[in-house]
């Protein structure tokens, strides 16, 4: 495959940019942003430095081998779109003979994760994509990839320690402190703010600990003394003794804010809202799930924060391969913006070309 062959497709594909970019930049016609621009810039000084790198990678017949792993998205919508991220990688790489596979472990058992990196590791694949959820379990087997010089990419939950390849998501302490400044806006300085950790162990997940930390030091830096915050953990809403203690704060009179670190956590705090069709607290949670949608609409949910789910897994893939074709090296913390919708923006949003899921 000489330069001569390589494809706008191609360049498009490695620089991250739609063919469309890649010819607007070629010919010099039609606006293209200035991150676009060098995206593709980039990708042709590459491409001219080392023009047969990807024909003598093809020529080799290496077909690379990447394993996915990631929660299993039939028991989280959250997870789904994660999954229509790996499917899109799937089909743009196709052409490239990139074998893509999906582990998938129980969002809920740890042991499920232990047991998927296991046979993840003795498969031997070329590179890791990974959501680490569970850091304690995570973290060795992130140490035995980084010991096999196994290269890996890790989205949503980022463990620095084990310096991978890149980190796609987003600043998770900025995000609980754009929570707290969203429950704080039009002068709510009193009463209960409650931060609730639903469906996740948060002693082990460091993602939810890190919006919690960035939540509870915004309000502190606010010197709100009329403000008192209340953290729950619940693991299991289908038990009535891991529920209690949410009932009993929702007939607080004080109660004047919710905050949901996870996705599918804040449909069932909104649900229970509705049903008691009583003033409800400011409600705070995460991710465009369709449930998450229906009670902003309503009304019960004032805010959420879009984490993308499908983009960063799409991101992760592509990074890793562009790094096991180019020796591409992406950047450390490939951060995604903390996008706030709201019951007015929703629709604009939805029909806007932003990749939202």
């Amino acid at each position: 495959m000489e330069k001569k062959n390589i494809r706008i497709k191609d360049i498009a594909q490695l620089a991250g940019v739609s063919s469309g970019t890649v010819d607007r930049v070629l010919h010099n016609r039609g606006k293209v942003s200035e991150e676009a621009l060098q995206k593709v810039l980039q990708t042709l000084k590459e491409i001219d430095y080392k023009p047969n790198l990807i024909a003598r990678t093809l020529g080799t017949k290496k077909n690379f081998r990447i394993a996915v792993i990631i929660p299993d998205p039939s028991l989280d919508e959250y997870w789904a779109h994660s999954e229509l991220g790996v499917r899109q990688a799937i089909t743009d790489w196709h052409q490239y003979d990139v074998q893509i596979k999906t582990y998938f472990f129980d969002l809920y058992h740890k042991h499920s994760f232990e047991q998927v990196t296991h046979s993840v590791f003795h498969a031997k694949p070329d590179g890791v994509v990974i959501a680490p959820i569970f850091y304690h379990e995570a973290l060795p087997f992130l140490q035995q990839c980084q010991a096999n010089k196994i290269p890996f990419t890790v989205f949503n939950t980022n463990i620095p320690e084990v310096a991978p390849l890149s980190f796609i998501g987003q600043n998770l302490y900025e995000s609980g402190r754009v929570a707290a400044e969203l429950m704080c806006l039009g002068n709510l300085t009193e009463g209960i703010f409650a931060i609730l950790h639903i469906n996740e162990d948060s002693v082990n997940s460091i993602h939810l600990l890190d919006k919690q930390k960035g939540f509870e030091e915004y309000v502190q830096e606010k010197k709100l003394p009329d403000v008192k915050i209340k953290v729950l953990n619940i693991k299991d809403t289908e038990d009535p003794k891991d529920t209690k203690g949410i009932h009993e704060l929702l007939l607080d009179d004080t109660l004047a804010g919710v905050y949901v670190t996870t996705s599918k956590g804040v449909s069932f705090i909104a649900e229970l809202l509705y049903q008691k069709k009583q003033k409800a607290p400011r409600l705070i949670g995460y991710d465009l799930l369709p449930e998450n949608i229906k009670y902003l609409e309503a009304g019960t949910i004032s805010f959420l924060i879009n984490q993308n789910a499908k983009h960063q897994t799409f991101l992760g893939v592509q990074q890793l391969v562009n790094y096991l074709f180019l020796k591409k090296e992406p950047p450390q913390n490939n951060l995604l913006p903390l996008e706030i919708i709201t019951k007015e923006n929703l629709s604009s949003y939805l029909r806007s070309a932003v990749p939202h899921f």
